[in-house]
This record gives C-alpha cells, structure tokens and sequence, in this order.
C-alpha cells in the first residue's frame, strides 16, 4: 500500500509541476504510469510470507547463544 494523498496535497503538487516544460511533465507521466504497472505485477502473496521458525536447536540453546553473542558497550572513546 502507498501513501494516499488528500485533493489538497494534490493541489498544491500540481501548482509546482505545471511549471514543467512539456518534456518534463512526460517524462513524469512515464515514470508515474510505469510506477503503477510494477504494482499491478507484484503484487505479495501474504501466504508466501508465512512460516515458522526453522532451527535444529531448542529454544533454551537459541536464547544461550544469543545472550552470548552480545557485546559490551565500551565508553571509553579516546579522541
């Protein structure tokens, strides 16, 4: 999902750029129109996004190694 502009916004959008010259401006229709089309062809399966966790460990090794990965925080900076 984008951002959703209110008329206002877009009003005040389209008050800069109909000062483009007319390449300018088609040049931006392209962009927009092909923006729109990216969108059409990708859109995310929410089901392909789902899973679980897959690990050989258990879950008291995981949170072991994760409290041992952890760094001490110095704060001793030397300039």
């Amino acid at each position: 999902m984008g951002l959703a502009l209110t008329n206002k916004t877009i009003d005040k959008y389209f008050g800069f750029l109909r000062r483009l010259d007319n390449g300018s401006k088609k040049r931006l229709i392209i962009s927009l129109t092909k923006s729109i089309e990216d969108k059409k062809n990708s859109e995310i399966n929410l089901r392909d996004l789902s899973g679980a966790w897959e690990d050989s460990r258990d879950s008291d090794e995981i949170i072991k190694d994760i409290r041992n990965s952890r760094v001490e925080k110095q704060d001793n900076i030397e300039f």
